[in-house]
């Protein structure tokens, strides 16, 4: 009976909250609120400490270039440090910024060109886990009842979606990710993130905590 309670916990698991620690609740949540992103996240008082990168990242997917501006400017003028400027690239346009709480954004477009003005609506979010081996933790999650919606060997896996998630999950290589972001990928101490399922709690294998969602 047990087993059977396990696998159907497993096959309906889902990401259905990211958890954000920081030291001030209240200033975090002006922040995001002026970023754009507070309904897609949650914010919990902690005393953690963490130093250099925190192992993951949290992705905008947006509609142009202008959009992208949009939010890193709003990102800057409420107090974000900018670590990569927004620019063209081969894959699109976009640029990385770090918010006073220490999380790091990445807001994105894969148009070059604008289709027409800015707006300051968010077409995904995405939570990048940097994992040491991206094959051995996809099997990891695939065992608790996640389904890979698109894979690329050993350096990235994402998982689809279900209808009442706020924010899609996928895993990259912890190195590779650093590298995107423009910093170094050694770091110690919490995560400050806790992922919230619609199953039991857990811990991945690269220390990312789950719990049961509210």
């Amino acid at each position: 009976m047990a087993m059977a309670t396990t696998t159907s916990a497993a096959a309906t698991m889902s990401l259905a909250s990211v958890t954000l620690e920081v030291a001030d609740p209240e200033a975090a949540h002006r922040f995001y609120t002026a970023f754009g992103v507070d309904s897609h996240i949650r914010l919990r008082a902690s005393e953690s400490h963490s130093t250099g990168f925190r192992g993951f990242t949290l992705a905008l997917t947006v509609s142009g270039p202008a959009t992208v501006d949009s939010f890193v400017g709003a990102a800057m003028d409420a107090g974000a440090t900018v670590l990569k400027p927004a620019a063209k690239s081969l894959w699109g346009y976009g640029g990385v910024v770090q918010a006073p709480d220490g999380t790091i954004w990445k807001v994105a477009t894969s148009a070059k060109k604008d289709t027409g003005p800015a707006t300051r609506e968010i077409d995904e979010v995405v939570l990048l886990l940097g994992v040491e081996d991206v094959k051995a933790t996809k099997q990891f999650y695939v065992g608790r009842g996640l389904t890979v919606a698109r894979s690329f060997g050993g350096k990235y896996a994402e998982f689809a979606s279900g209808e009442s998630s706020p924010v899609k999950l996928a895993l990259y290589k912890r190195r590779g990710l650093a590298k995107d972001l423009g910093i170094p990928a050694d770091g110690t101490g919490s995560h400050r993130i806790v992922l919230g399922t619609t199953a039991g709690p857990f811990t991945d294998p690269d220390g990312f905590a789950w719990e049961a969602a509210a």
